[in-house]
């Protein structure tokens, strides 16, 4: 694959182009799916080879085989010293009716899933590419609404999906954990009510709105809506969130554009790429391991910098770019259109004011990249001198 073991795979600067999300660097990469294929091989030969001396012949053989294993009686290092592993390397005796691996199938119950009506309503969709719009309730047992039918989505079109818009669930109640993971471009779902952890994991292309249900009578910007690890890996779509999200929104977001009204810790962390708009509070260690992307944080009393973000690879800027400010108000105009939210609405009342309370939290590494990048244009756009 090329990888020369610079051991900077978390720092965006990988010399080889594996590890890494600057496009400059990417050009680097010379890597081929053989040669993936041809590394599986040679682990799986070198593992047979090991096998064969310790006397297995299959995986499940080598399953609790604790008496092959060798502890080592001498340790030099101060914390491993006086450990005693005699209890974790037991094996106990059991009669050959109890199963100590993995021997029979488990039963997800996918014939069960929510996913099988959505899949039936959207049917029009997915096979003319009609619109199709639903009213659907929803209870927390229901997890990864959307995944199956965002896979159905996928099977047919591609990674293009379907246009914006095509497939429209407003739903009702309280999404289960991992609420439409790895949803499909031309999928968009809309909640009343709240959702549990992992909230748009994977997002493809999918749009996602969730809001207070109408007869709640709280201040939605001061309580948690969604759980912990929002979109987590997600690669594109975008979505709004009326209300706080928990710790570690946006964890490896490579390609979303959310905005949401206040996150607990480590907001933003590892992400590679999108947007992040936090109209509120957020929690400590903000942006830790964050080499791109972009995040606009509310910074409203004014202690995110000192206390709040983590500023190992990353740095914090006034919103004073005018396509900063364009992009920024876009997505809160946004954020306002499709949850009504009332927190958007008073910054955006105050605009000139509240503007300058926004911090720009912007990537070291990717913020150079960008900048070589418009040089480069720069000078292939300028005309070639006559000789």
């Amino acid at each position: 694959m090329g990888c020369i073991m610079m051991r900077v795979c978390h720092l965006n600067t990988c010399p080889v182009g594996i590890a890494t999300q600057d496009p400059e660097l990417r050009k680097k990469f010379t890597g081929q799916p053989d040669d993936v294929i041809n590394y599986f091989y040679l682990v799986a030969n070198e593992l047979r080879r090991i096998m064969a001396k310790l006397g297995f012949r299959s995986i499940n053989e080598m399953v609790g085989r604790v008496d092959k294993l060798k502890v080592r009686d001498a340790i030099d290092h101060w914390k491993a010293k006086g450990l005693d592993f005699s209890m974790v390397l037991t094996q106990p005796e059991v009669p050959d009716t109890v199963g100590i691996y993995c021997s029979q199938k488990q039963d997800h119950g996918l014939d069960k899933a929510l996913d099988n009506e959505l899949i039936k309503i959207a049917t029009p969709a997915l096979e003319r590419g009609e619109k199709v719009e639903e009213n659907i309730h929803i209870r927390n047992i229901n997890r990864t609404v959307g995944t199956m039918l965002s896979s159905e989505i996928s099977k047919r079109y591609g990674a293009a999906g379907l246009p914006d818009d095509t497939i429209v669930f407003h739903c009702k109640g309280s999404g289960g954990q991992s609420f439409c993971a790895f949803g499909a471009k031309g999928l968009t779902m809309h909640i009343r009510g709240d959702a549990n952890d992992y909230f748009g994991k994977g997002l493809s292309g999918a749009r996602l709105t969730i809001q207070p249900p109408e007869e709640s009578d709280y201040v939605a910007e001061d309580n948690i809506i969604i759980g912990n690890v929002a979109f987590y890996g997600a690669t594109s779509g975008e979505a709004y969130i009326r209300g706080m999200g928990g710790e570690r929104f946006c964890v490896r977001n490579s390609g979303v554009n959310a905005v949401i009204e206040g996150v607990g810790d480590h907001g933003c962390e590892y992400m590679t790429g999108g947007r992040a708009v936090i109209l509120g509070p957020t929690g400590r260690n903000f942006a830790a391991g964050m080499s791109g992307g972009i995040a606009y944080v509310h910074d409203k009393v004014g202690d995110f910098a000192t206390t709040r973000c983590n500023l190992e690879m990353v740095e914090l800027e006034a919103v004073t770019a005018p396509d900063d400010i364009a992009e920024l108000r876009h997505l809160i105009e946004q954020h306002i259109a499709y949850t009504d939210s009332a927190i958007a609405k008073q910054i955006l009342a105050d605009w000139s004011y509240t503007l300058s309370q926004f911090v720009k939290v912007m990537p070291t590494d990717y913020k150079k990249a960008l900048e070589r990048l418009a040089r480069e244009a720069a000078e292939s756009a300028e005309p070639a001198m006559a000789i």
